[in-house]
């Protein structure tokens, strides 16, 4: 499709930008993701935070180390480290006036701010600040 065995790294640099897209490497030195059953435990992984107009996603780049769910304890979120969670069961109770205040401050749907509430545990201030 491209042709010649793909594009040129610094091209394709350009082009992103050119998009609106911007890559960044995240120099983290353990990426945890929580499911319901288990712990994926990266260490030393390359990881990626890409923006698109506003919308960050990341890539994660390694070999994880299997754990059962809360095996060697649970260590709070530090800044550059990435956590995804999927437990439900300590889901919050949020205000549907809570949302509002969020959604409108930051201009966000309701889901992504019932979202972003329930990330941050109901903190009004947090949620804000993650959508912003």
């Amino acid at each position: 499709m491209f042709g010649g065995g793909g594009l040129n790294p610094r091209k394709m640099k350009q082009m992103m930008k050119q998009m609106g897209i911007e890559v960044e490497d995240i120099d983290a030195e353990e990426v945890i993701i929580r499911t319901k059953d288990e712990d994926l435990v990266f260490t030393n992984a390359d990881v990626q935070q890409m923006d698109a107009q506003g919308q960050k996603t990341y890539q994660i780049v390694g070999e994880p180390e299997s754990r059962p769910r809360g095996e060697g304890g649970s260590t709070p979120a530090v800044e550059g480290e990435v956590v995804a969670e999927e437990d439900a069961s300590t889901e919050v109770d949020i205000p549907d006036s809570d949302v509002e205040i969020v959604a409108q401050r930051t201009g966000a749907s309701a889901t992504e701010a019932r979202e972003a509430l329930k990330a941050e545990n109901g903190d009004l201030a947090a949620a804000i600040s993650r959508l912003e």
